[in-house]
C-alpha cells in the first residue's frame, strides 16, 4: 500500500462542535492521515459517517467532554493502541485519561498526543505532566527504530521564538526548562521536529487564545509539534500551518500543521 504523502495534526477543540469544518477542511486539504486532539467526545459519539464518506478510517480514544485523541486515515490504520502502557494517571494512576492513540498508516507508526496542560509549575497537574512525557517517551522508544512520527499538542513550547513574547510567560507553563527537557529528550529517541515554514513573515504559530484579537495581531504560541523518526524526515518537502482553519466564527483555538511527504513509490 502507498504510504502517506501528506500528514497533519489539529487541536479540534471539540469535534462534534467542530465537524462541519473539519468535514470541510478534508475535503479542501486532503491528508492522508491526520491526528486529531481534544476531540471531547467518548468513541461512541465520535462523527464517524461524515469522516468514513470521505474515505477515512477512525481510531478514537475519548472520554466525554475532556480530552480525547483520534487518528483518521485513508491509507490504512493498523495495530491500533489506546494510551500509554506507562501511563501515570491523574489524579490517581487507576484514572488514565484519553490523551494518546497509535496506529499504523500506510507502513508510518502514527501517534496523535494531547500532552497535559500542566496549569502551573508546582501544580499536581505540573508533575503528572512531566511524569506524562516520561511514559510517552518510554512508549515512543519501544516502537523506535523505524518510520514514526508523534504529532499533538504537546503544550509546550520549544524555544522562546515559540511564544509571542517570552516575557508573557515569566513563572508559567509551557516554556519551563523542565517542560522543554522533557521534549529533548523525546528528541533525542532520534526524532527531529518539523518546523513549518512562517506565512507571509509571520513566526509560524499553532495557538492564539480566543481573547482581545490575539490571532489577528499574531500574538500566539507554537505548541502543536510534528516529531518524526529520520525515515520520515528524509521525506518532507514541505510543511505548512493552515490559518485559513483558524480564521472566523466557531474556529477553534489552534491551526492545523500540515506536512508534505515525498512519494516513495
Amino acid at each position: 500500500m502507498l504510504g502517506p504523502v501528506r500528514i497533519a495534526t489539529w487541536n479540534v477543540n471539540s469535534v462534534l462542535a467542530r465537524e462541519p469544518r473539519m468535514l470541510e477542511w478534508l475535503e479542501r486539504v486532503a491528508p492522508d492521515v491526520v491526528c486529531l486532539q481534544e476531540t471531547k467526545c467518548d468513541d461512541a459519539a465520535f462523527p464517524r459517517a461524515g469522516v468514513e464518506a470521505l474515505g477515512y478510517e477512525v481510531a478514537a480514544h475519548g472520554e466525554g467532554r475532556w480530552n480525547g485523541v483520534a487518528l483518521l486515515s485513508r491509507v490504512g490504520i493498523d495495530d491500533v493502541r489506546r494510551g500509554l502502557p506507562s501511563d501515570p494517571g491523574f489524579p490517581t494512576p487507576d484514572v488514565r485519561e484519553a490523551r494518546a492513540v497509535s496506529a499504523t498508516c500506510g507502513g508510518v507508526r502514527v501517534w496523535s498526543v494531547y500532552v497535559p496542560n500542566g496549569r502551573e509549575p508546582g501544580h499536581e497537574h505540573y508533575a503528572y505532566k512531566l511524569a506524562w512525557f516520561d511514559a510517552l517517551r518510554d512508549a515512543v522508544a519501544a516502537e523506535l527504530p523505524g518510520p514514526l512520527a508523534v504529532m499533538g499538542d504537546f503544550n509546550v513550547a520549544p524555544t522562546d521564538a515559540d511564544v509571542w513574547d517570552p516575557k508573557a510567560f515569566t513563572h508559567s507553563t509551557h516554556v519551563t526548562p523542565p517542560e522543554r527537557g522533557a521534549l529533548a529528550a523525546l528528541r533525542d529517541l532520534g526524532l527531529g521536529d518539523v518546523v513549518p515554514r512562517a506565512l507571509k513573515y509571520d513566526i509560524p504559530f499553532t495557538y492564539w487564545d480566543y481573547r482581545a484579537g490575539m490571532f489577528h495581531k499574531n500574538l500566539g504560541m507554537r505548541i502543536d509539534l510534528v516529531y518524526a523518526s529520520e525515515p520520515v524526515r528524509t521525506r518532507v518537502t514541505d510543511a505548512w500551518i493552515d490559518r485559513e482553519a483558524r480564521k472566523g466564527k466557531g474556529a477553534s483555538d489552534h491551526a492545523p500543521v500540515v506536512v508534505e511527504l515525498s512519494d516513495e513509490s
